[in-house]
């Protein structure tokens, strides 16, 4: 086939694209942070303490990931991280190959939980020593768990001063968050010094996880569709690393989004109120948006760079440009369900403003997804 024959049948599709396939394609690309720790170390009560979800809903959320672990995807509707449990520590032989084949190809992280009145980890420190050697894991984090459970300061300093030392034996100079997950307060102790560390090696963390307790009513009905805007991002970016396929895709999960949103402001979703929507943004965010697409389909189709530099710039600009829209489009069906008018220039502002916030967290899944 011909270079022009290919970038005819890329502006000119043949059919609709399979929008399944490129959320099932974003679900097995996830962020992950893997856990490893003895039963009891308290690895999914940090992760109830991270998502701020209830025993329940993180109980049922557990599916089978490997002989050895579970896996558990936030949200489960509209995933956007994802949790990998290993719980076979215990087992005789315990061989982390398999749950490192589990986590490799994906922007991930160790987590390695212990608690802090525990000094017999052999186990999780032989596995340790298996999972360095493998050279598989870049980022890791130390989380002394229960600190709270111990008389004295001093006490608290020694022991986690002991664990440090045995796992720095393994795997050299790690960074570590005490944390106690329960408190005896019934509060969390040093939570939010762990986000913070998490999301040095994975941006989304913050996203997901931020805490603000001061917000207008418009802000905390974002916060709540927050992560199904992210899961549309997700999926744009994802397809449109693959050559050809973004063009089409790309603007259907936009158009999908925005149709879901509206609805949950209790709009009812028509051409009229896109049409709307895109006349409040203007028509010089139309053309500058379509053309920007279109280019980024066509540099994908020049022979290796399209496939490395250009599909990750494409990967990228597309799951900017879809958390954008998602906010935008937020701010608008809100003030329209409030009976208020949006101006041209608060809606531009706050899509320029919510492209280039997100744009750390689509480089990190850009740059380990491809």
């Amino acid at each position: 086939m011909s270079y022009f024959q290919r970038i005819y049948r890329t502006l000119n599709p043949a059919r609709k694209p399979d929008l399944e396939l490129a959320f099932r394609h974003n679900v097995e690309h996830l962020p992950t942070l893997w856990l490893i720790g003895k039963t009891g170390a308290g690895k999914s009560t940090l992760i109830r303490a991270v998502t701020g979800l209830s025993d329940i809903e993180v109980g049922r959320g557990f599916k089978p990931c490997t002989r050895t672990a579970t896996r558990y995807d936030f949200l489960a509707d509209t995933p956007v991280l994802t949790f990998i449990d290993t719980r076979g520590l215990a087992e005789a032989g315990y061989d982390p190959r398999e749950d490192i084949n589990a986590c490799e190809g994906n922007s991930h992280a160790l987590v390695i939980v212990m608690r802090a009145d525990d000094p017999e980890q052999s186990e999780l420190l032989d596995a340790l020593r298996q999972i360095r050697q493998s050279g598989m894991i870049r980022n890791a984090l130390l989380v002394h768990t229960a600190i709270d459970l111990l008389d004295s300061p001093q006490e608290r300093d020694k022991c986690i001063a002991l664990n440090q030392q045995a796992v720095e034996k393994i795997w050299g100079e790690i960074e570590n968050a005490p944390v106690d997950l329960i408190g005896r307060s019934g509060q969390p102790v040093g939570l939010e010094d762990l986000i913070g560390k998490l999301a040095n090696f994975l941006p989304i963390v913050a996203e997901l996880f931020e805490r603000r307790d001061k917000q207008s009513a418009e802000e905390a009905n974002f916060r709540k569709l927050k992560t199904e805007i992210m899961w549309y991002a997700g999926a744009a970016g994802a397809t449109n690393a693959v050559p050809v396929v973004g063009l089409v895709s790309v603007p259907a999960i936009q158009t999908k989004m925005l149709h879901s949103l509206a609805n949950q402001y209790g709009l009812e979703w028509n051409r009229r109120l896109l049409a709307e929507l895109g006349s409040t943004l203007g028509m010089g965010f139309g053309v500058q948006y379509a053309s920007r697409l279109g280019l980024q389909q066509l540099i994908k189709l020049i022979p290796v760079y399209g496939q490395t530099v250009g599909a990750a710039s494409a990967a990228v600009t597309s799951y900017c440009v879809t958390y954008a829209l998602g906010r935008a489009g937020c701010i608008y069906f809100f003030n329209k369900a409030c009976g208020q008018p949006t101006s041209p220039e608060e809606l531009k502002a706050t899509y320029r403003k919510a492209f280039e916030h997100i744009m750390p967290v689509a480089r990190d899944e850009a740059e380990n997804n491809l």
